[in-house]
């Protein structure tokens, strides 16, 4: 935060060397596009249209008109994507791509560029997508304009995107309470280093670390993340060091770019290698500590630890159908065995929240039947069969609106959403359900967002099954490259090579 500010007053400075008309005429022209995506590979859904938003909509209202950042440069937005659940189709990335490129044409030309991404996009056909952005963008704004790369943590730095990044920073915090002020850097650093002239930095360091490891096993809240990410900032205070980052990737796609990285960036070679191995090295060496961060079950073990214990509210994480890691959300697996016990089957029995099913077709029957009413309906497996059929759920309507409707089966009230999609607290609220005041909450995560963490009395983390499941070792990996850890426990300690890469001005010489 500190260096953050600093550079917030460093670029000040040099816009008040300028006012008036000739300030105007000085101000940097910065491109914006990006593409927001986390898809598992593991389970069969596949999305044929993306959510796009383009021009001034995608802005953070940290580059707002009256913010300091955004009277900082002339910002010309192409568009930003997200996608659902699944694999995206070549055709729909294409289209995007293809609008996005077509934007940045009309507002040429450009000093530098934002490219804002997640990092674990899966498009078919596809090796690197964000990185075939990437290079698509610079195709069209040329090697001269600086770009700066903002990602997740649990993104993938693949060769393209170190190539032809400038700068680039990355979340470290994980849950990501950090997101915020990470890409905010990455606009500063942009911002700093066009306004001081210095232009991109002379060194780009990366090193790969072959660990492949998902974010319930690597939070932040606990050790050994929790020192690891602490060494970050020491680097990026290191004189003539721009940034640095840890980047653990995405576990739950079968990429040869997935697995860990660390890059640094910066003008003194020195600082910045020896800033890159500190991290890679001390990532290496702390593999075997990392665990869940929360004592983690198999289902039935969960249940019968909640429905024992006096604490309220219980939380259960639904790790394998997570749709905020990339899960397709109607994996019925989960569902059907909460259902199935007894001591839920009582109206009068603990009551536990499911957060949430998808399913269309009852938010249809729910509204035709009313509040109070009984229904049945399929929910669930829509798409998504690899582990059980849809469930023919039937209970008490609760709660109905064009979206949402709560059916209480036993003692469980079914959060059934029309698309997937996991409520809040206030949201639960709108439907008259009081989380504070279940006995158990079920919620298809993986570690808790703040909002819960704070809010649980208690937490246990279930194994269950689902496009992200946590059983990585039995997952059908064949083209991530190999040996790696976890998958290959007893594998020799890797070189951990520095590589520098170099600007995408000086590959080509123009």
């Amino acid at each position: 935060m500190k260096r953050l500010l600093t550079l917030l007053i460093v670029v000040v400075a040099a816009l008040l060397q300028s006012n008036g008309a000739a300030a105007q005429t000085t101000l940097p022209r910065i491109g914006v596009a990006g593409i927001h995506i986390e898809n598992s590979t593991f389970h069969p859904l596949v999305v044929t249209r993306l959510n796009v938003t383009e021009g001034a909509d995608l802005m953070p209202d940290y580059v707002a008109p009256d913010s300091l950042l955004g009277r900082s440069a002339v910002w010309l937005p192409a568009l930003r994507a997200r996608g659902g659940q699944g694999i995206v189709s070549r055709e729909a990335y294409e289209e995007t791509v293809d609008r996005a490129i077509e934007i940045i044409k009309a507002n040429m030309p450009y000093d530098a560029f934002w490219f804002y991404i997640h990092g674990a996009c899966s498009v078919e056909g596809l090796d690197d997508p964000e990185g075939e952005f990437l290079e698509r963008i610079r195709g069209v704004i040329g090697n001269d304009a600086l770009v700066s790369t903002t990602m997740d943590l649990h993104g993938n730095v693949s060769w393209r995107i170190a190539v032809y990044s400038d700068l680039i920073t990355t979340y470290r915090m994980a849950p990501h309470d950090d997101q915020r002020e990470s890409h905010r850097r990455g606009v500063v650093n942009l911002l700093e280093r066009l306004s001081s002239g210095k232009g991109r930095p002379a060194y780009k360091a990366w090193v790969s670390v072959p660990i492949l490891l998902p974010g319930e096993r690597t939070s932040t809240r606990v050790e050994p993340a929790k020192s690891l990410y602490a060494l970050v900032p020491q680097v990026e205070a290191l004189p003539g060091v721009v940034d640095a980052g840890i980047w653990i990737g995405y576990a739950w796609a079968d990429e040869r770019r997935n697995g860990g990285v660390v890059m640094v960036v910066g003008d003194d070679k020195e600082n910045v290698e020896s800033g890159a191995r500190l991290l890679s090295e001390r990532f290496w060496a702390v593999r075997h500590e990392f665990d869940f961060e929360a004592p983690t079950y198999d289902l039935e073990r969960t249940l019968d630890l909640a429905l024992a214990s006096d604490k309220r509210p219980f939380f259960i994480s639904d790790m394998g159908d997570n749709p905020g890691g990339g899960g397709s959300g109607e994996v019925t697996w989960t569902l059907r065995r909460v259902l199935a016990r007894p001591e839920l089957q009582n109206p009068q029995g603990k009551n536990l929240i499911y957060n949430s099913m998808v399913g269309p077709e009852m938010i249809v029957a729910a509204a035709r039947a009313g509040v109070g009413a009984q229904v049945t309906a399929p929910v669930g497996a829509m798409t998504d069969r690899a582990h059980g059929e849809p469930i023919e759920l039937s209970g008490t309507v609760r709660f109905t609106d064009e979206n949402y409707a709560v059916v209480r089966v036993g003692s469980v009230d079914v959060i059934v959403t029309r698309r997937v999609h996991l409520l809040t607290a206030d949201g639960m609220r709108r439907m008259g359900l009081e989380p504070t005041a279940a006995d158990i909450v079920m919620i298809k995560q993986g570690y808790l967002v703040p909002e819960w963490y704070e809010m649980q009395a208690d937490w246990v983390m279930a194994h269950t099954r689902g496009g992200v499941d946590q059983d990585l070792v039995n997952l059908p990996y064949r083209r991530v490259i190999r040996p790696i850890y976890p998958l290959d426990p007893d594998m020799a300690d890797p070189e951990l090579n520095v590589v520098w890469w170099p600007s995408a001005k000086y590959i080509y010489g123009r």
